[in-house]
């Protein structure tokens, strides 16, 4: 006789359904909480990127705005005040001695006058001390400095300097032809007036920056002096030839 074992039907069938229980807090959190997505790096360089060209196209346009108005002011005092250069010209030049001590030595004594008139009615010039050079050919044959002095409007001043040279060496080729000239008494012998100072114009109330000039006078000649008289420059009232310098940076304008 053999034994069959089968499950109780009673009890399966008074099992049911399994108790549920209620979700706890955390657990409704977390099912309403966002899944976290890593964002991409790319994302983040467009944000930095967009960001660094606003900030230079605002101060582009800051810039922009800037040179537009300091555009606008210079244009609003230029036909205010109708700016003009100075002009300068020779007004004598005398040379009272000259002499090669050695073959490349030169001692000199020129008188120099010269000429400066400020053609503008609302604009005063203030000039630095000024260096003034007498040049033969590209070599320096003597210097001096004049002194500094305001330039008044639609006025003309007249500079006097003693230009000279104590030992000034040049180089052969400029002794040479000086040797020559000195032979041939008759000779006039080339010069060049050459000057550099800085100038501030004062408009108004307005000042300028100090700017720097040159001024050369070309076309000046002089005979050598004799025993008897001082020579003196062969062209009076000569005209020059103004110069405006600007010092950007390290670099010179003009």
């Amino acid at each position: 006789m053999t034994d069959r074992v089968h499950p109780s039907a009673k009890t399966t069938a008074n099992a049911g359904p399994k108790p549920t229980f209620p979700a706890t807090k955390s657990q409704l959190s977390g099912a309403n909480r966002p899944t976290y997505r890593p964002q991409p790096q790319h994302h983040r360089r467009r944000r930095s990127r967009g960001c660094a060209s606003t900030l230079c196209c605002w101060l582009l346009l800051i810039l922009l705005f800037l040179l537009l108005l300091v555009g606008a002011a210079g244009t609003v005092l230029y036909f205010l005040y109708r700016p003009q250069r100075p002009t300068f010209s020779v007004t004598s030049l005398k040379l009272s001695s000259f002499n090669l001590t050695t073959p490349s030595t030169i001692n000199a004594k020129f008188d120099l006058t010269l000429s400066t008139t400020n053609p503008n009615d609302k604009i005063i010039f203030s000039y630095d001390p000024t260096s003034v050079s007498l040049l033969y050919g590209d070599t320096a044959v003597a210097s001096t400095t004049i002194p500094s002095f305001l330039h008044r409007q639609r006025n003309t001043t007249v500079l006097q300097a003693y230009v000279t040279s104590t030992e000034e060496v040049v180089d052969s080729d400029a002794a040479m032809e000086l040797k020559r000239s000195m032979k041939r008494k008759s000779q006039l012998v080339a010069l060049k007036v050459e000057l550099e100072t800085k100038v501030e114009a004062q408009m108004g109330v307005f000042q300028t920056p100090r700017v720097g000039i040159k001024v050369l006078c070309d076309g000046v000649a002089v005979s050598l002096p004799d025993d008897e008289k001082p020579a003196t420059a062969s062209a009076e009232n000569t005209a020059c030839q103004v110069d405006v310098r600007f010092k950007v940076w390290k670099w010179t304008v003009g």
